[in-house]
């Protein structure tokens, strides 16, 4: 027997509600063996980031080969990257094996506001990194930065396509920024040129930390699983909902608390 490999690289939250520990939680929880590449220390909590101390790049780059050349991967969800240099490491890299499922959720800005990518990253990522991806797991904010304009609810499927880069990679554009009850993201499945909404009521609650590292893990796990590419972001985004709905009545923290990985078991 083998397990669904999924392989993170993404930087660690000490407060274990988002990044690498986030992803592990959902990866776990989606019925697959987790695997990390840490690509730096973030000092941080439910209230904000208060540092970030970056993995030296050739040291990234050992870890995943250290883990790929091993035990492989069956998809790889990538998040933090911080700066320009790193984005090129990675992507040289994994270019060395042959990887489909590749989410990448394209981290800019943490929950709390603060800043995690350095500006001259910006360009990095949509050159080396976005045209690897099988899909892109971006926010509004982040995709306003990708495509240099602002973005508003209109644009949803316009800039979907934009981003997809002529469609060598599938966007799942989410609109949890908007101030709307009702949110609809916007699924564009490259590979078959098709618009996919998926609608949802907003969830009022403060326990919002590590939610768009949560949901492109569990698009990872998914692929994983073989499943088709729209049925793995649908089930993905079913498996963030209920994570949010049953994470509403716990309390941890001062600020945005996490989400409830494990609402499956306990």
């Amino acid at each position: 027997m083998q397990y669904k490999r999924v392989l993170t690289i993404a930087g660690s939250d000490p407060s274990g509600g988002a990044g690498i520990q986030a992803d592990l939680k959902t990866m776990s929880a989606c019925g697959c063996y987790a695997m990390s590449a840490i690509t730096a220390v973030v000092d941080e909590n439910t209230t904000g980031v208060f540092g970030v101390h970056p993995v030296p790049a050739n040291f990234v780059q050992g870890q995943i080969r250290s883990v790929l050349d091993d035990i492989g991967a069956d998809a790889v969800k990538i998040g933090m990257l911080h700066s320009a240099e790193l984005i090129r490491a990675v992507k040289n890299t994994l270019s060395a094996y042959s990887l489909r499922n590749i989410v990448l959720d394209p981290v800019m800005v943490a929950t709390s506001g603060d800043k995690l990518l350095q500006t001259d990253a910006i360009d990095s990522l949509k050159e080396w990194l976005i045209p690897i991806a099988r899909v892109i797991t971006p926010n509004l904010p982040e995709a306003a930065i990708l495509l240099g304009s602002e973005v508003t609810a209109s644009d949803f499927v316009k800039a979907a396509k934009a981003l997809s880069l002529n469609r060598r990679t599938s966007v799942l554009l989410k609109a949890g920024h908007l101030s709307d009850d009702l949110l609809t993201d916007i699924f564009y499945n490259a590979e078959e040129d098709k618009i996919v909404e998926l609608p949802s009521q907003r969830i009022h609650t403060p326990n919002t930390h590590g939610t768009g590292c949560t949901l492109s893990s569990a698009v990872a796990s998914y692929l994983a699983h073989q499943l088709p590419l729209t049925e793995a972001v649908t089930r993905a985004k079913e498996y963030l909902k209920q994570a949010i709905l049953t994470g509403v009545a716990y309390h941890t923290g001062k600020g945005h608390g996490p989400v409830h990985h494990f609402y499956r078991f306990w």
